[in-house]
């Protein structure tokens, strides 16, 4: 880690990392993930066998192979080697995890960026990463550009798709330009297992985007854990989803668990709720991971049950916000699937709590601990609460949380040896866990503590609100009052009369302490691209 070492903390602010399941213990000192995850397959004989599927198009492995490779030595002869740090800016495309196996295969790091990224979000990564290259999709070229004055590392753009004269016209680099004359054998860089081989940057929702470093082994953890024990992967399966390779749960997803067991990935572009319905469909998934959001949008397609065949799912997942046992229920009386609720960081790269663990969902809670962690609930001053019990949420297993540059974030978010989650939750006598609230949207009100995901809960339940969102906003008596943030559905109109109907309302649901004591009309509200809500926008 010489080139990075300033970058990340120091090693006693790293959390303790355990290693328990046996597959752990087998990995080689020195790896390529994508090696494990890619070359193996077509040392197995796999290298017919799909790899990816997207809309129309089939990749098997053998294509992914060699154009990994490929793009590889692309890589190299512009002087990429080890440690560099590489920006993938695209949709969930097969060009996309094509580039993220390049990058780790020659032994630099993988910096996956959400597509959504302003030109000044993507440039503040850029910067504080000192990235080598930047490899996009056309159709992204735009916001690169404008950001391109103030990329202060960056020594080559390389983008995917477009016309090539027209990208040399700009002074960039057309990727074929660097594919074509290739070779299509590329011997992978064998670096220790713990060294940082991925860079995923958070969506900022409390702030700008913040880099989260994960080792070499952290591919190949998440697919030997989650992957085998709780989605329980054969390379007859067929996984796909929406979330996006930037982030831990669609990185996990699309460029690590599928390779593992010789099955297949499904990628979508960009989420709509009729495309992935289509998707399922044409791709005969088995496996799917979706947010929240994305369930109870699909569940809003009129007659969906009837136009569309879902017969190959399996078993279907979701976490990034909370699902609610209404969605659950909703879903399961449309469809027939059960959805089991999960918990994952980026930081801790994907899912460390599931109701997938047993296939025994709770509906409402987000299950229990993956095996593989150690799940603890504390409160404020340190100590394990009991059952029934709220608390912070904190989590130890074979990933962990380690930011890039921000050594401060670091000492704040590793309490002796453990993952501060940011969580607020409590379990029950089955160590089911169920959330209360993030941490920070706490809201703390004479002498109450308050989550704010009940009373939207409540809120949404109401036939007039079609969304809510809830803060506590500064009183000088209580400390914090409730204000809540309301769009409403078609044909309802803002008005004080509604406003104490919605009141009257929620007396009937929830505790009188949790009232809202302002209520605020507005039209929508703000959220990140996989559904959460932006409580600071609110709250400024």
């Amino acid at each position: 880690m010489s080139q990075i070492i300033n970058f990340l903390p120091p090693k006693e602010l790293w959390p303790e990392r355990i290693y328990t399941l046996p597959e752990y213990k087998d990995y080689p000192k020195k790896m390529n993930s994508t090696e494990e995850l890619l070359d193996k397959n077509l040392e197995k004989g796999k290298g017919k066998k799909v790899a990816i599927l997207f809309e129309d198009k089939e990749f098997t492995y053998e294509d992914v192979y060699y154009q990994c490779n490929q793009l590889a030595n692309g890589l190299k002869s512009l002087g990429i080697g080890v440690e560099d740090r590489i920006i993938i800016r695209s949709p969930n495309i097969p060009q996309a995890v094509i580039a993220n196996f390049a990058i780790i295969k020659l032994g630099a790091i993988s910096v996956p960026t959400s597509p959504l990224f302003t030109a000044k979000e993507l440039a503040y990564v850029s910067n504080n990463c000192e990235v080598k290259a930047l490899i996009t999709f056309f159709e992204l070229l735009p916001d690169v550009e404008k950001a391109k004055p103030d990329l202060k590392t960056v020594k080559h753009i390389i983008v995917i798709g477009g016309d090539p004269a027209q990208i040399r016209d700009k002074g960039f680099i057309p990727v074929q330009d660097i594919m074509q004359a290739a070779d299509k054998e590329f011997s992978p860089v064998r670096r220790d297992r713990h060294d940082i081989s991925i860079l995923l940057y958070t969506s900022g929702t409390t702030g700008p985007p913040k880099g989260t470093a994960h080792m070499m082994e952290e591919p190949l953890i998440v697919s030997d854990g989650f992957g085998k024990y709780c989605w329980r992967v054969t390379e007859n399966d067929v996984i796909g989803g929406s979330a996006p390779l930037a982030f831990g749960a669609g990185h996990a997803t699309f460029c690590a668990i599928p390779y593992r067991f010789g099955a297949t990935a499904s990628l979508i572009a960009k989420f709509t709720p009729e495309d992935m319905f289509e998707t399922i469909q044409k791709h005969r998934i088995t496996v799917i991971t979706l947010s929240p959001t994305a369930y109870r949008k699909m569940l809003e397609v009129p007659d969906a049950e009837k136009k569309y065949d879902l017969s190959s799912l399996r078993i279907l997942t979701g976490g990034g916000e909370s699902l609610t046992a209404k969605t659950y229920y909703d879903w399961k009386n449309k469809f027939g699937h059960e959805i089991f609720e999960s918990l994952g960081t980026t930081e801790m790269f994907f899912v460390f709590i599931s109701n997938a663990v047993s296939l025994k969902a709770k509906p409402g809670s987000i299950g229990q601990a993956v095996p593989g962690y150690e799940v603890k609930i504390i409160n404020e001053e340190g100590k394990e609460v009991g059952v029934g019990e709220s608390g912070m949420l904190i989590a130890r297993g074979p990933t962990g949380t380690i930011y890039w540059a921000a050594p401060e974030k670091q000492k704040a978010c590793v309490i002796k040896g453990w993952n501060k989650i940011g969580d607020f939750v409590y379990r029950d006598e089955d160590n089911y866990f169920w959330f209360l609230s993030r941490e920070d949207d706490l809201i703390k009100s004479s002498g109450y503590r308050i989550g704010p995901e009940e009373i939207e809960l409540a809120l949404v339940a109401h036939p007039a609100v079609a969304d809510a969102g809830v803060i506590g906003v500064p009183d000088p008596v209580r400390g914090q009052n409730v204000k809540a943030f309301i769009v409403l559905k078609q044909g309802y109109s803002p008005s004080d009369a509604l406003k104490e109907e919605i009141l009257a309302f929620l007396k009937e649901n929830i505790a009188i302490y949790k009232l809202p004591r302002e209520i605020e009309f507005i039209n929508e509200l703000p959220r990140t691209v996989t559904g959460k809500l932006l409580r600071r926008v609110l709250r400024q």
